[in-house]
């Protein structure tokens, strides 16, 4: 177990994957976070701004262009596949019956959701990490509208990529020589940045469930 743990830290190493498998292997990973339900755990935030910082230093021979274009392209590719496999899978939901984890009502407060908040979603939804895999694919199961999903979809690729991309590059371009000896506390800081949304939504759904069972309980 402890082996398969250490295999997977280093195929997740943002450092290492850019190393060792380059231009193209981002875009895989890029693809498979945005759209692929198993790829949730990978680096994308931080695999973006290392891609442009590594180009600027010289350490990833591509162009910049052909970086945030290729970035771009492999970000709506995998929000359209996380959306029609959500689509495929969506009424095979909603004919199943209610249990202890599943209840339809839940099914119809995302599309609701979606109805309202979509482009909230979909485009902010990109800079926290295990949103951006699963909103796509929940888009799909509540079929929302495919042009906004489309508008949605090419927005919050370009701004995603090309901001985090862009901030790499031009601190890369800035601090070259010094750079390198923060990169350790760089990948620290946005793991610590992506996961803040993260606590503040389970803190601030635990702290309404309280609420609302201290209503429950007063009422009785």
């Amino acid at each position: 177990m402890q082996d398969f743990w250490n295999s997977l830290q280093q195929f997740i190493d943002p450092e290492k994957l850019l190393k060792e498998g380059g231009f193209y292997v981002v875009m895989f990973v890029i693809f498979a976070e945005t759209g692929l339900f198993f790829g949730f755990f990978l680096p994308g935030d931080y695999l973006l701004f290392l891609a442009g910082m590594f180009v600027a230093t010289g350490k990833l021979d591509v162009n910049l262009y052909v970086l945030i274009l290729g970035l771009i392209l492999a970000a709506v590719s995998g929000n359209f596949t996380g959306y029609w496999f959500g689509r495929k899978t969506g009424p095979v939901l909603y004919e199943r019956k209610d249990s202890f984890f599943f209840k339809k009502r839940y099914l119809k407060a995302a599309e609701d959701y979606y109805n309202k908040q979509g482009a909230f979603a979909l485009i902010m939804g990109r800079f926290v990490p295990i949103v951006r895999t699963f909103a796509p694919i929940f888009a799909g199961v509540v079929k929302l509208d495919f042009k906004r999903f489309a508008l949605y979809n090419f927005a919050g690729a370009i701004i995603w990529i090309a901001s985090l991309t862009l901030l790499g590059y031009f601190l890369g371009k800035r601090f070259e020589k010094e750079i390198n000896d923060y990169l350790l506390y760089i990948i620290i800081g946005f793991i610590v940045i992506t996961t803040i949304p993260l606590v503040y939504t389970f803190v601030k759904k635990q702290v309404v469930k309280e609420d609302n069972d201290d209503i429950s309980n007063t009422e009785h």
